[in-house]
């Protein structure tokens, strides 16, 4: 088969070379390589301005990203064997560290699988696509993953945000099995999840080293989740022998999986839930007397886009403002955030101003990153997404 060759500009390779998989649409010479000449998701060969070939790519000519890297060798494209052979470089990571098969088996450039998510429920597994290089081998990727792991179950749930950049339709859609939820354990805490009906896979395994650290700051104490979804903090904190837990959310299919999973676990009887918006729940709470020993902050993604930052910090000064004003005299505030544009140095600042504002002192016990399930490409700074801040807050001394 023949391919078609990506031209850059003079210059454009020195990322290419630094490790950075991605290549801009400005660093195209379209001259040589007009990028209208390419179809959406079709597989190339890069090469620099003097024509030596750098690898080979995905392309999406109407986006930002116009290139993926997939190969540094000229020779090698996207099949079904390549598919096979890196999720089982992908596997054998997972289950050299996790003792049972739940995690996130596919993490996108940092697995060198582009534009591909996959999160392993057991015999489950549940796919996201993001560019039409990979849609255009979703039948490849069924059979790969098929083979790999001989799932029961193979959801593709291509619904998100994510897609509409490259121009791809939404919906989702069964390659093996129907169960619209699966079951799996996270640090020995049982959960169902609604992977059909749910938030992105239906689950996020990204914050799970971080909840096993919370064990010795809930035992025996008042806990409140806020943004609980299905309880990924609150149920495990129950579970590691918190006194109560207080679960949060808007919506009401996430409240009701909190039921389910403080059920299974045998801790409903110290497991409350509040479906309401997360402010107007702080703010009834405060009025009603209500004070907990930890609060878990655990937020969507305020600051989805760059252009969001001065909003999306207000947010999270708003929310880490009223998270600390419903703790006990010498409670523990664990902050998260998913948001890729708010730097870590950044998020501390906001905490240290919180607490400058209502007259408190704190100390940063622990913080958190990512689990190895969702490695960190080192020259791809977006995979260096997720922080947690463990915080004591302490009146003034």
């Amino acid at each position: 088969m023949q391919h078609q060759t990506l031209v850059l500009k003079q210059g454009a390779d020195k990322r290419l070379k630094q490790g950075h998989l991605w290549v801009y649409s400005n660093e195209v010479d379209t001259l040589k390589s007009p990028l209208k000449s390419f179809s959406a998701g079709e597989q190339v060969i890069l090469a620099n301005a003097v024509g030596k070939q750098i690898g080979t790519a995905f392309v999406s000519p109407n986006a930002l990203i116009c290139g993926r890297m997939i190969s540094r060798d000229s020779g090698q494209f996207m099949d079904r064997s390549l598919l096979v052979h890196r999720l089982n470089i992908a596997l054998s990571m997972r289950d050299r560290v996790f003792d049972k098969p739940n995690y996130r088996l596919v993490y996108g450039d940092s697995d060198a699988l582009p534009g591909l998510v996959v999160d392993r429920f057991g015999d489950g597994v549940v796919v996201q696509i993001a560019n039409a290089g990979m849609e255009l081998l979703k039948d490849d990727i069924a059979a790969a993953l098929q083979k790999v792991l001989k799932s029961k179950t193979i959801l593709f749930k291509n619904n998100g945000k994510m897609r509409s950049s490259e121009e791809l339709e939404s919906y989702l859609e069964f390659a093996e099995g129907d169960s619209k939820e699966l079951e799996f354990e996270e640090n020995g805490v049982k959960f169902v999840a609604p992977v059909f009906d749910g938030q992105k896979t239906g689950w996020f395994y990204d914050h799970r080293m971080n909840r096993a650290r919370m064990k010795p700051y809930v035992e025996g104490q008042k806990v409140l989740d806020l943004f609980s979804y299905i309880g990924g903090w609150g149920i495990q904190a129950g579970a590691m022998g918190a006194e109560s837990v207080t679960c949060v959310d808007s919506s009401a299919l996430a409240i009701e999986y909190v039921e389910r999973n403080a059920a299974l676990n045998n801790i409903a009887d110290k497991v409350s839930t509040i479906e309401s918006d997360v402010f107007e729940a702080c703010q009834k709470l405060k009025a009603q007397g209500h004070v907990f020993d930890v609060v878990i902050v655990d937020p969507p993604a305020f600051i989805p886009r760059r252009k969001d930052q001065k909003a999306g910090e207000k947010a999270y000064q708003k929310l880490f403002q009223a998270a600390m004003r419903l703790l006990s005299k010498d409670g523990i505030l664990i902050a998260g955030s998913c948001s890729m544009h708010l730097q870590r140095e950044r998020l501390v600042d906001i905490l240290r101003e919180n607490s400058r504002t209502l007259e408190k002192d704190v100390q940063i016990l622990e913080q958190g990153t990512q689990g190895p399930d969702h490695p960190i490409h080192p020259a791809i700074p977006e995979t260096d997404y997720l922080k947690a801040i463990f915080l004591r807050v302490l009146p003034y001394r």
